[in-house]
């Protein structure tokens, strides 16, 4: 599990927007890319597949991305896991590595101690998971390859907190 440094850091929240704006104005980090209702193929949590609906903002907070994510349906997830629903409880909630491939590397975590808590595909095929590390780290660590299409995501947040001049830092964005 070493060589796999950080790419983002990640909130769960009850409001991205509203926590990506206190975030802009406490951290100057952002502006923030937000994705409502991230439309999923498939939700497997805890090997029980489940709906997932879940909307986030996306920034760059110095060298690495920082997500605000907000479950929007209620039920079990990696996010009730940690905070469960109606405790009115939020906070850091994973880190999220590149991985060459995702179901080797969720084996790998595995036989470490830290089981599979999601894997997930959204509807264009990517896939991401969560291997429940909080035993170890506190928290969970996501895992992903980066594909063309993530890094591109990634190199435009990062390009956008460059070329940022004081506009709204909140925008709406969609996702496939």
């Amino acid at each position: 599990m070493s060589g796999l440094p950080i790419r983002q850091v990640a909130f769960f929240v009850e409001d991205v927007r509203a926590a990506a704006r206190a975030h802009h104005e406490a951290f100057g980090s952002g502006p923030f890319f937000v994705a409502d209702n991230i439309p999923l193929a498939r939700a497997v949590h805890r090997g029980v597949e489940r709906e997932l609906d879940h909307s986030s903002a996306y920034g760059q907070w110095g060298d690495v991305m920082v997500e605000f994510v907000a479950q929007n349906n209620s039920g079990p997830s990696p996010f009730r896991d940690l905070y469960p629903e109606g405790s009115g409880r939020w906070g850091m909630h994973h880190v999220a590595v590149f991985v060459d491939d995702v179901d080797t590397e969720l084996a790998r975590f595995a036989a470490r101690g830290a089981p599979c808590a999601l894997r997930a595909e959204m509807t264009d095929g990517f896939v991401f998971a969560f291997a429940d590390t909080t035993a170890t780290m506190g928290l969970f660590t996501e895992l992903y390859a980066p594909t063309k299409t993530l890094v591109d995501f990634y190199a435009m947040v990062a390009q956008a907190a460059k070329d940022y001049r004081g506009s709204d830092p909140i925008q709406t964005i969609r996702l496939t």
